[in-house]
């Protein structure tokens, strides 16, 4: 599946003082945490939990880009969207926002995993038909 085709998923959050490091900006460990939260909540959206007692999404690999920084009560948009599914695993790209300034990049690899034997398991139509919902 191509990115560029794929449905846009996009909330807001609002930084708060838990999320600043000692330099005064969004600590870096906090964008990992939002871009799982984009994943989860994305994905809760596209399959409506049908499927969790059925299958579990594990992260594989991520790249961030940290391209600037976040601030505390910083009114920040998340966008995420996924990419290419085959196999076993699935792109997700997610970008964080702030005042309509890209803060943030990122590529993550998920792999689909058998919720009960917790190995991996190809991903079929069933999902692949849900990853490619438009909203």
């Amino acid at each position: 599946m191509d990115a560029k085709k794929s449905a846009t998923f996009t909330f807001e959050l609002s930084v708060v003082s838990e999320d600043i490091d000692t330099l005064n900006h969004v600590n870096n460990v906090v964008y990992l945490k939002w871009i799982n939260l984009a994943a989860t909540k994305h994905w809760a959206q596209l399959s409506k939990d049908r499927f969790t007692k059925i299958y579990s999404w594990v992260a594989l690999r991520h790249e961030i880009d940290y391209l600037k920084p976040a601030f505390l009560g910083d009114l920040i948009s998340i966008k995420t969207w996924v990419g290419e599914s085959s196999g076993v695993k699935s792109i997700r790209h997610v970008e964080i926002y702030a005042n309509n300034t890209l803060l943030t990049k990122a590529k993550t690899t998920w792999v689909l995993l058998d919720a009960k034997t917790m190995r991996p398991r190809r991903i079929q139509d069933d999902i692949l038909s849900v990853l490619n919902t438009s909203f």
